[in-house]
């Protein structure tokens, strides 16, 4: 935390039990610094200069105090380049910042690559600098509030649960981020979901000086800026992923990597194998009784051929059910996403076998347009633009199936009968507000979270909604931009952020292991965008187009031709499981005592429902929400008390 005055017994009692709350993060140590108007503590996980590189870290004459969490992954590069005008304490790469910083002021950041949450204090200037990685693979949440004492105050932790443990944020939940969250799984950047906390974007430098007190927040880097890259896709993409896929491997201790035995993993595991210096383990999750979604087989196969050690966990419904409390709470933010068992489990299994480093595939499908949504969404936001109003569709697509095959007649079936029920129409809701894209709103899970907002709230609720449209992040196109960039810039600030890399990271460093994600290297988010800029068409952003190309001569070529399912559970199966056994407390719960929840939509919701109707998705996403609102309210409410024994010890 700082201050605009100094920091006290109070605000380092706070800090304590912020550092506290983190242990998980980090349980190979901890370094705090109390200076002046500064406050600072961290957990380590020790992946790199094991023995020496213990933080606080400093440049030489300790001007300059930092505290990280994350990875700088040219750090050798780094070292080199500023090499004969600075003296290295550590051969930690976060001790690399601080002398970025002193050499290059503020703009150190765009040195760096890797993921990050760094928060720097510059003595001279009585300045902190809090920066978070351009892709925002490490979370940086921010309370700023008055304090006892009349001083400005600003508290920021890696999680929610951090700042709730601090005692200086009340805990209330923000209205426009509930319904946010029923609409999307999630809730975007900068909200949370409580009120008066923040994120720190990804890309953004808070910039906090206390004398006299000014906070600046300083958008540092957007990947709509990438410049044109005149060249040819393939060889250009493989050229980075070769240089990402040795980077990310740079640790001191063992690193593995998940394998679901499709084209994201299986391509960071073709080219990641055989430049590390050690066998690397390969790691798998399945079902019980192995239902289709069950990929072990595949993946364990492409293991052997890498002649990587191959080590699998199987789910069973009773476990993940007995295991969803503690999963919602880990998650940290209210993230409703079946799979994040599988996402816990795999990062559980690694770390039983001593591996703390575990590469992962998330990004692949957000950056190299993996999903047919996406690519419906480009050709419906174009008609948009063009026409003025949203494309009605004809005839035959609304009463023919698109196709005979039995997934299209599903389809068919399903859009039918989701109709019947109300929270899917045929037609597409008029609008010709040219600046809202036709995006998200195609999705069923939005669709869905749309018509709970009508049979969800109670009245009181629902009045503190008014005005507000959960749209709103793709509600304000920006024409300059072009709609292939603006689409992938929505869905790796949205999807791939909110949900993909914020469970990597919250429920790998719940197992005290390092997630990390080559295919959201910032290099390559460049290039692509880049390419895309000067390869006009269409036929690059079909399934994965370009990725495919670039690998097609590493990755054995069965892995290209199965269907996408990752790590998805039998998601029927889980959810009757959830209801049986955590009905009860949905009905009697937090959300229905605090009137965000109507009794009668909490009893509908708990009751056996069909696929056809919202009434299934709907109470996953409210009982995640459930979880989660239970832990934090208690988190902190305990925190008071606890700050004042802290106090007292401090003192």
């Amino acid at each position: 935390m700082v201050t605009s005055g100094r920091v006290g017994p109070a605000q380092k009692a706070a800090v304590l039990a912020m550092n506290c709350a983190l242990q998980r993060r980090g349980p190979d140590g901890e370094g705090t610094y109390f200076k002046d108007s500064v406050a600072l503590a961290m957990r380590r996980l020790a992946i790199i200069d094991l023995t020496g590189g213990w933080q606080p870290l400093y440049n030489e004459d300790q001007s300059i105090a930092l505290v990280a969490n994350g990875e700088i992954y040219n750090y050798i590069e780094l070292q080199k380049q500023l090499a004969g005008g600075h003296t290295f304490r550590t051969k930690s790469d976060c001790e690399l910042p601080a002398h970025l910083y002193e050499q290059y002021g503020l703009d150190f950041v765009h040195h760096l690559r890797g993921m990050y949450a760094i928060a720097m204090w510059d003595t001279r200037k009585k300045r902190l600098i809090l920066v978070r990685d351009r892709i925002g693979e490490k979370p940086l949440f921010v309370h700023e509030r008055t304090g006892a004492d009349g001083a400005r105050e600003l508290y920021f932790a890696s999680e929610m649960k951090g700042l709730l443990a601090s005692g200086a944020v009340p805990f209330e939940l923000e209205p426009t981020s509930v319904d946010e969250m029923m609409h999307y799984q999630w809730v975007h950047d900068p909200k949370t979901m409580v009120k008066g906390v923040r994120k720190l974007e990804a890309g953004h430098m808070l910039v906090v000086d206390t004398d006299p007190w000014n906070v600046k927040d300083i958008c540092y880097w957007r990947m709509e800026d990438a410049p044109p890259i005149e060249s040819d896709p393939a060889t250009t993409i493989r050229a980075v992923l070769e240089d990402v896929s040795e980077l990310v491997i740079r640790a001191d201790v063992p690193v593995g990597i998940t394998l679901s035995g499709g084209i994201d993993s299986s391509t960071i595991a073709c080219l990641s194998a055989s430049k590390y210096p050690g066998q690397m383990h390969a790691f798998s999750i399945g079902y019980a009784d192995k239902p289709v979604q069950d990929e072990r087989d595949m993946a364990r196969a492409l293991a052997k051929q890498l002649r990587m050690p191959f080590h699998e966990a199987e789910i069973h419904p009773s476990e993940m059910a007995a295991s969803f409390p503690e999963i919602c709470v880990l998650r940290d933010d209210p993230i409703a996403d079946i799979t994040g068992f599988a996402y816990f489990l795999v990062n559980k299994l690694a770390r039983e076998h001593n591996v703390p480093v575990l590469l992962m595939g998330q990004g692949g499908d957000e950056l190299f347009w993996g999903y047919p949504w996406v690519r419906k969404a480009l050709a419906e936001s174009r008609y948009k633009l063009k026409h003025g109003k949203v494309r009605v569709p004809s005839f035959g697509e609304l009463m023919l199936p698109r196709d005979r095959s039995r997934a299209g007649l599903v389809e068919y079936a399903f859009r039918f009968g989701a109709a019947l029920h109300g929270w899917r129409p045929l037609r597409p809701r008029p609008s010709t507000d040219t600046r809202r894209l036709v995006f998200y709103d195609l999705v069923d899970h939005w669709q869905m979270g749309e018509w709970g907002r009508g049979n969800l709230y109670t009245k009181r609720f629902e009045e503190s909604l008014r005005g507000f449209d959960a749209a709103w992040p793709h509600a304000n196109h920006d024409p300059s931009v072009a709609l292939e960039t603006a689409l992938t810039s929505l869905i790796c600030k949205g999807y791939l952020l909110e949900n993909g890399i914020n469970q990597c990271d919250r429920l790998s460093m719940a197992n005290s292991v390092e997630g990390r994600l080559p295919l959201v290297d910032y290099k390559l988010v460049e290039t692509v965008i880049g390419l895309r800029k000067v390869h006009k068409g269409d036929e690059h952003l079909g399934n994965k187009a370009w990725l495919r190309m670039a690998v097609e001569d590493v990755v054995p070529a069965e892995i290209f031709n199965r269907p996408k399912r990752g790590f998805n559970p039998p998601v029927t199966l889980w959810t009757e499981s959830l209801r049986d056994r955590y009905g009860a407390d949905l009905r009697d719960g937090y959300l229905v005592s605090t009137g965000v929840l109507s009794p009668e939509a909490a009893r509908r919701l708990t009751e056996s429902a069909s696929r056809l109707t919202a009434w299934n998705d709907l109470f996953f996403k409210t009982l995640t929400l459930e979880m989660w609102a239970r832990s934090a309210a208690s988190i902190a409410s305990q925190s008071t008390a606890k700050q004042h024994v802290q106090a007292a010890q401090v003192a």
